[in-house]
């Protein structure tokens, strides 16, 4: 029988305490509506952003830096006085878990909030079977689960709904399931208006009435800009945008504002593109046209608008086998692109993705943590973001009864 116990460090690594601060000058690349209204003093100026990272990145033994945001670092905009581990406002009634889908995001996000994870004792029969076991009361509180359906995605969604099922057999009074990557959205199918895109994903739709049916009262899940999952439950959906974190990163990069272009790798994917695009000094959008035969096949056609020279920053939500965004780089070089960047949220990372983004197209690939990045799959030109400042701070305004949607504005 293998187990898998959660259990909270007394302090964080050494390593999260340095960091150095570049400021981003009037002639690089800037991001506009960066001052995020939190209980902490911004800094900014006209055409400027202040941008804290570690650098350089490093990029040794092929691993990539990643930036964990645990004592005032990348991005200012989820700064605050809650990384004091002092402070604790009313923490006795929120009690955090981890499953074992990604812990590591877990830990960080109670890093951020003050908190420790909650005691819990995740088991696995010889036949595979699920066994959860709450090591501590969570009576009378709100419960906030952190899990991820990334692979193997049917045994961690199994593992959230009896995580659920367990806390609300203990009486908690309110269940959330914070979910970093609900990866049953993509499963698009024809079907009713459920959604701005006219568009019902079955799987998805099955998948959010286990998790309503499980106990859970609310979701928190991460995407780059849209919020397509909002329409799968019957339950409130606080939508997590994680494009603040990526344009904090790319901030940093100080690109000159006017040799940059924002592509959509699909026609799709062009109101993401043209939000992202917007808030980089309102940069030209260039979009690749393909056609699609079938589920992970993609054929590239033709490029609209002008890369000639230009640095690309291609944006998508997720990159499972790289088979569109890596045709796509091809198709910017040939148009006479200077560079190539790709940018998403979710890395899924099927083979063979490794290989078509570690192949020379791109000058960096930058990704989020909302998955596990296995270290197999670290390459040189790969650059992973923390989410976890952002979740963090997502569900202590969700605890307290604030606006979510104002961290984005």
């Amino acid at each position: 029988m293998a187990s898998f116990t959660i259990r909270s460090p007394s302090k964080s690594p050494s390593f999260l305490s340095s960091s150095s601060s570049s400021l981003f000058t009037r002639g690089s690349l800037c991001h506009k509506n960066s001052a995020f209204n939190l209980s902490t003093p911004r800094i900014c100026a006209s055409n400027r952003l202040k941008c804290e990272l570690h650098q350089p990145v490093n990029h040794g033994n092929g691993k990539p830096t990643i930036p964990i945001l645990n004592e005032r670092i990348l991005p200012k905009f989820v700064d605050s006085t809650r990384m004091d581990p002092t402070v604790n406002r009313n923490g006795a009634k929120l009690k955090l878990f981890s499953g074992t889908a990604n812990p590591a995001l877990s830990q960080e996000i109670a890093w951020y909030m003050g908190l420790e994870l909650g005691q819990i004792n995740i088991k696995r029969f010889a036949d595979g079977e699920i066994y959860v076991q709450l090591q501590e009361s969570v009576r009378g509180c709100d419960v906030y689960i952190v899990q991820s359906t990334c692979p193997p995605a049917n045994e961690n969604l199994m593992e959230l709904l009896i995580m659920i099922d367990a806390c609300r057999r203990a009486s908690a009074k309110t269940i959330t399931a914070v979910i970093p990557y609900f990866g049953y959205a993509r499963a698009d199918r024809k079907a009713s208006s459920i959604n701005t895109q006219g568009r019902e994903s079955i799987a998805a739709k099955l998948v959010a009435n286990l998790i309503t049916e499980a106990g859970a009262n609310r979701v928190l899940a991460c995407d780059l800009h849209s919020g397509q999952s909002m329409g799968y439950f019957d339950i409130p959906v606080d939508h997590v945008h994680c494009q603040p974190v990526v344009l904090d990163y790319l901030a940093s990069k100080r690109i000159c504002s006017d040799d940059l272009v924002v592509v959509s790798p699909d026609v799709g994917g062009v109101a993401r593109a043209r939000a992202f695009a917007k808030k980089l000094s309102d940069a030209p959008l260039a979009i690749v046209d393909k056609r699609r035969h079938g589920h992970n096949v993609a054929e590239v056609m033709n490029l609209i608008g002008d890369v000639k020279g230009k640095v690309a920053v291609m944006v998508d939500d997720m990159i499972d086998t790289a088979g569109t965004i890596a045709k796509g780089a091809a198709l910017l070089h040939q148009e006479g692109a200077r560079e190539v960047y790709a940018c998403c949220t979710h890395a899924v990372f099927s083979p063979p993705a490794i290989e078509r983004l570690s192949g020379g197209l791109f000058q960096e690939v930058i990704i989020t943590n909302t998955l596990p990045v296995a270290e197999k799959n670290y390459f040189p030109q790969l650059t992973v973001l923390s989410v976890a400042n952002l979740l963090g701070e997502t569900i202590w305004r969700v605890h307290d009864d604030c606006s979510v949607s104002s961290i984005f504005q």
